[in-house]
């Protein structure tokens, strides 16, 4: 693994870590993981350890997130997130790649490929709705990122608040404690987000109010749809995703949640119900 800084758009600096094996050949067909809101390109680590066995594979922090630059006067449009995706995807030499998206990510995704069909081999969907959420979804996060107990007195207390004490978690979630500890750094009052709030909130303002059904079925590469049955994305509306898309493909990560692609007791299941397509779509 090693590091490579793109320059987005706008100037941006943006980190992305290689994965990549050495037995796998210089032409080998490039991948492309996009986090979710809030995530960064490490949760992608066990995804891209087997995925460059194959293929050369990079995962992006996007801008606001991780490692990348986070500018005071954004801009966080869906313009600007699709923007760096191409920037990566041509700087880094990796098209036609075949886009892997989670969440926010799986939306930057799909856009990209919309909107460059020559650059998109093909596309994987991790849980994310097509659908308009409306703006009491956006209160609901504006509350939620208000109830954060700021900072926190160490990384346990991370993963205790958001795996077992946070108020949106119905049952202990573990994976889910983890997820955001990866996202916390230490300062000196304690442990806080790397990210900064108010633009995680302006980030998701560009699209929680929109549908996004028009540039779904604009898509023309083979698309796998996934969803885990305890997510976020429901069985009808996936299903309705697949049908859209011209090119589309459904599979689902049983007892998963919103994190299946990230949760180390569904690892398998995640590369099986992934694998298999890209197995398809990149050797045909």
């Amino acid at each position: 693994m090693r590091r490579i800084d793109v320059t987005g758009a706008d100037g941006v600096r943006l980190a992305a870590w290689e994965f990549r094996e050495e037995r796998v050949q210089g032409d080998a067909s490039g991948v492309l993981l996009l986090h979710g809101l809030m995530g960064r390109a490490s949760h992608w680590a066990p995804t891209a350890r087997w995925l460059a066995e194959r293929h050369r594979t990079v995962a992006l922090d996007q801008r606001g997130h991780g490692r990348s630059d986070k500018p005071s006067a954004g801009p966080f449009t869906r313009e600007a997130y699709v923007a760096d995706a191409v920037a990566a995807v041509e700087r880094l030499d990796l098209g036609p790649v075949t886009l892997v998206g989670h969440s926010m990510g799986a939306l930057t995704a799909w856009q990209l490929a919309a909107e460059r069909p020559d650059l998109v081999r093909a596309l994987v969907i991790c849980d994310m709705r097509a659908s308009a959420l409306g703006a009491a979804s956006q209160r609901e996060w504006q509350d939620w990122f208000r109830r954060w107990p700021l900072p926190f007195a160490s990384l346990d207390a991370v993963r205790k608040w958001f795996g077992e004490d946070d108020p949106w978690v119905e049952r202990p979630h573990p994976a889910r404690g983890e997820f955001f500890a990866e996202v916390m750094t230490e300062h000196a009052d304690g442990w806080r987000p790397v990210f900064d709030p108010a633009q995680m909130l302006t980030s998701r303002e560009t699209w929680v109010h929109d549908a996004h059904w028009d540039s779904l079925a604009q898509v023309r590469c083979p698309t796998l749809v996934v969803r885990g049955l305890d997510g976020e994305l429901g069985r009808a509306e996936a299903q309705e995703m697949v049908r859209v898309l011209p090119r589309g493909a459904y599979a689902e990560v049983p007892d998963a949640g919103h994190l299946l692609h990230y949760e180390a007791e569904h690892a398998t299941a995640w590369r099986e119900a992934v694998e298999p397509f890209l197995n398809g779509v990149l050797t045909s």
